[in-house]
């Protein structure tokens, strides 16, 4: 299959110059077929090139060595290793063993090559500029009691926005104004100059942490693309939060049709960027995609929608609303009640119009925007049904997204539908099983390589290990 692919890209890494170098399919042949046979090291690569009949063969008698191999996967396959993945994919099309119309998506983490102890964290950073901000504060407050008559400026400065500048001249204010003031406490002193000599440089350090976390709460600082997740060690379970990326792929009758590598921990938001790379790879959106609960927002069953994408992805809470007993238990949810769309009112338990209160918007914490709505009950006091209605002291209030409920109403029809009973029966023995061979069977349960870039090479490789072995069974 190798010798049948285009790999003018692979060869345009290659600048010229200097010694001869060993030929880019030859190497791409004992890469693969390292990652199909469970070598993942260059340097058991290397050995097998010198030991292994078969990868003799692939190699022509010829042997690279760890280096070779290393700087080839982890450089020269950079910009080319997509399009090699996406050529094999169109392959097996043509073959009629895979669709990119109707596809699965799931996502796993994978734990990154990163020491789990040396660690930064997002909410380390606000406690500790939390911190010199109170401890400034209470210095130009004592400074006001010793030298407010000197004092030019009696208001505090605004901390709000803590910055090096900011604390830089706050402390040259206080310490000129405390210079050569009698009955200033030692301990005053010692906090003023520990700030003038340490606060500086930490926050120097936290801006540049805040550039690398871009968002995320967290971060390595031997791989700092990789975000602490909370990692799923054994059948129970069972885990702790070591540095992982998240790994999104796509699937057809077993086969990966598309794969991508996210820092974020939640599969939700990686869905458009996952979708759009497939639009980029093979020039069209799938005809459907089937996915968990896991991708169930507003946010992303309204951008399939815009795409003109059949989606059949759980909402959150779908299996639940199946068992009999979901009503049961709370009969006066706000989705129970009727709702009025002329008059944009619901109805309360007791029959009373639940009029609009307020409309409002909101964003995500991907810049997705929202449109709210409440609506309060007219007179609660009274009422029989109150104690099992709501447990406000207030009149009962309710919040509700009817763009939301509209994705959720008509993504339940579809999910109940007989075709998409099937393709939900299908998406488990279909996507889940690529993560367990992989995973599982052939035990890659941690990256090698570091940094986003060289961890997307490495899971491309396992990838198209996985489309060789599944087409060779």
């Amino acid at each position: 299959m190798i010798e049948s692919l285009n790999l003018d890209v692979l060869e345009k890494a290659y600048t010229g110059g200097g010694t001869s170098s060993y030929h880019p399919r030859m190497l791409l042949k004992v890469l693969v077929y390292g990652y199909v046979t469970n070598i993942y090291s260059s340097r058991k690569l290397e050995a097998a090139t010198k030991e292994n009949i078969h990868f003799m063969w692939l190699a022509a008698m010829q042997q690279p060595d760890h280096n070779t191999i290393n700087t080839f996967r982890g450089r020269r396959l950079q910009e080319a290793l997509k399009n090699i993945f996406t050529q094999v994919v169109e392959l097996l099309v043509r073959e009629g063993v895979l669709s990119l119309k109707d596809i699965n998506v799931d996502g796993t983490k994978i734990e990154a090559a990163a020491n789990q102890y040396t660690f930064v964290w997002g909410n380390a950073i606000k406690t500790n500029k939390e911190k010199m901000k109170r401890q400034l504060e209470e210095l130009w407050h004592y400074t006001q009691k010793i030298a407010a008559a000197e004092s030019e400026e009696p208001t505090p400065p605004d901390f709000t926005l803590i910055s090096k500048e900011k604390v830089e001249q706050t402390i040259e204010k206080i310490a000129a104004a405390l210079e050569g003031k009698e009955g200033v406490s030692k301990k005053i002193k010692q906090k003023l100059a520990y700030a003038k000599r340490e606060w500086p440089a930490a926050l120097d350090k936290y801006e540049e942490q805040e550039k690398v976390l871009d968002g995320r709460n967290s971060y390595s600082k031997t791989d700092t693309d990789a975000t602490f997740m909370r990692l799923k060690d054994d059948h129970m379970k069972n885990g702790q939060l070591k540095a992982a990326y998240n790994i999104q792929i796509s699937t057809s009758n077993q086969y990966v049709v598309d794969y991508s590598i996210h820092p974020n921990a939640t599969d939700t938001t990686t869905f458009p960027a996952h979708v759009e790379q497939h639009k980029e790879s093979y020039q069209q959106y799938p005809g459907s995609i089937t996915a968990d609960a896991g991708y169930g927002s507003e946010e992303n069953l309204q951008y399939a929608e815009d795409k003109g994408i059949e989606s059949y992805i759980k909402y959150p809470g779908f299996d639940k609303q199946q068992g009999e007993k979901h009503q049961k238990k709370a009969p006066f949810a706000a989705q129970y009640l009727h709702y009025n769309k002329e008059k944009d009112c619901f109805y309360c338990p007791m029959g009373q119009a639940m009029n609009c209160t307020r409309a409002y918007k909101r964003k995500t914490s991907t810049g997705f925007e929202q449109t709210l709505k409440q609506y309060r009950a007219q007179n609660c006091n009274g009422c029989p049904l109150r104690g099992v209605c709501h447990q406000s002291k207030q009149a009962r209030v309710i919040e509700v997204n009817h763009n939301l409920i509209r994705h959720k109403s008509i993504a339940k029809e579809k999910l109940q539908s007989e075709e998409g009973i099937a393709k939900r029966k299908k998406r488990c023995y279909d996507v889940e099983p690529v993560f367990g061979n992989i995973k599982s069977n052939h035990k890659f349960n941690r990256f090698m390589l570091r940094g986003k870039k060289k961890v997307t090479i490495e899971f491309g490789l396992l990838a198209l290990a996985q489309n060789l072995r599944k087409r060779a069974a």
